[in-house]
């Protein structure tokens, strides 16, 4: 368990640190992007920006009870917040091998333009529609063969969150599973 818990803080913080390096921060070896990907606002805007406080101060409270069963997931989440990323990690019903995680990113202030600044960094980069909201699946290491599929949504031009599932039992396409989480978080969010 500590160990898949481990993989998902590392790939968070792995694309952090390429989103500061990148900022002028200190962060990993990755690759600057170019004067054009890293122009203000080269994401896609978000159609009406969601409310967020509780989302980092309580991430585990993005999904009721009733919705995580819906999808597959035990509630409550495990609040995996730190001083500076607010977080949070579901177990499947199926299998404790299998979680996904959702982590929130406010030092970074473009939200998802953050994202597509560092298109050049990354492995993997497909754009996708999250319930009418910007996401991108991207992460500067390819881990979907290993059931691994970090998406990024858009929640408001400010704000961008990070959902990735840990799928080690059972291995099928990750992304897909992310994305049914963010369609879920969207739609708590809305209402």
């Amino acid at each position: 368990m500590l160990p898949r818990t481990v993989r998902l803080v590392a790939a968070t913080l792995a694309a952090v640190g390429s989103l500061t390096a990148c900022g002028g921060g200190s962060g990993g070896p990755s690759p600057s992007p170019s004067p054009s990907s890293s122009s203000p606002g080269a994401g896609p805007k978000v159609p009406a920006p969601l409310p967020t406080q509780a989302l980092l101060s309580d991430p585990c409270s993005v999904l009721t009870a009733a919705e995580a069963a819906r999808i597959g997931l035990r509630s409550p989440g495990k609040n995996d917040s730190t001083s500076t990323l607010p977080g949070c990690t579901w177990k499947y019903t199926q299998t404790e091998q299998n979680q996904i995680g959702l982590t929130a990113l406010p030092q970074n202030t473009g939200g998802i333009s953050d994202i597509y600044s560092n298109k050049s960094g990354s492995a993997y980069f497909e754009p996708v529609d999250v319930s009418g909201y910007p996401g991108v699946f991207t992460d500067v290491q390819d881990a979907r063969t290993e059931g691994s599929c970090t998406l990024w949504v858009g929640v408001t031009d400010q704000l961008a969150v990070s959902v990735i599932p840990q799928i080690g039992v059972g291995k099928t396409d990750p992304c897909p599973i992310a994305k049914k989480f963010a369609d879920a978080m969207i739609t708590h969010l809305k209402s």
